[in-house]
C-alpha cells in the first residue's frame, strides 16, 4: 500500500539509500536492518558465481557491479539487453561469448534468487 515516493521517504528515513527496495520492505515488515547493495552483493558473490561457467560468471559479476552502483532496477528483465550491450558492445557479441539467448536469460533471472537467499 506504499507509493513510490513514500518508499523513497522511508528509504531516506532509515538511512537505506544504498539498499534496495527489498530491504526497505523487509524493514517495514520485520524491523530488520537493511543491507546495503554492496554488502548483499559481497556476501553472495562467490556463491552465485561458483554456480556458473567462467564466461557466465564474468557477465553476472558485471551485473552485480551494476546492481551495486545503480540499484535494483538493473535486475529487471528489460535491462538485460542494455547490460549485454554495455559489457560486450552488442547482443550478437554477447551471445558469441555466452551461448544461447535462453541460457543467458535463465542465468540472469536465476542468479537473483541467490542474491536474496537467507533473508
Amino acid at each position: 500500500g506504499f507509493a513510490g515516493e513514500q518508499l523513497a521517504q522511508i528509504r531516506r528515513m532509515i538511512d537505506a539509500e544504498g539498499s534496495d527496495l527489498f530491504d526497505v520492505l523487509r524493514y517495514i515488515a520485520f524491523t530488520k536492518a537493511p543491507l546495503k547493495r554492496a554488502e548483499r552483493a559481497a556476501a553472495r558473490r562467490s556463491d552465485i558465481l561458483s554456480r556458473h561457467d567462467p564466461r557466465q560468471a564474468a557477465f553476472l559479476d558485471f551485473v552485480l557491479a551494476q546492481y551495486v552502483a545503480e540499484g535494483e532496477e538493473e535486475l529487471q528483465p528489460e535491462k538485460l539487453p542494455d547490460l549485454l550491450e554495455l559489457k560486450y558492445g552488442s547482443s550478437a557479441d554477447a551471445l558469441r561469448q555466452l551461448g544461447r539467448a535462453e541460457d543467458v536469460r535463465r542465468s540472469f533471472r536465476g542468479f537473483q534468487k541467490g542474491l536474496y537467499e537467507r533473508d
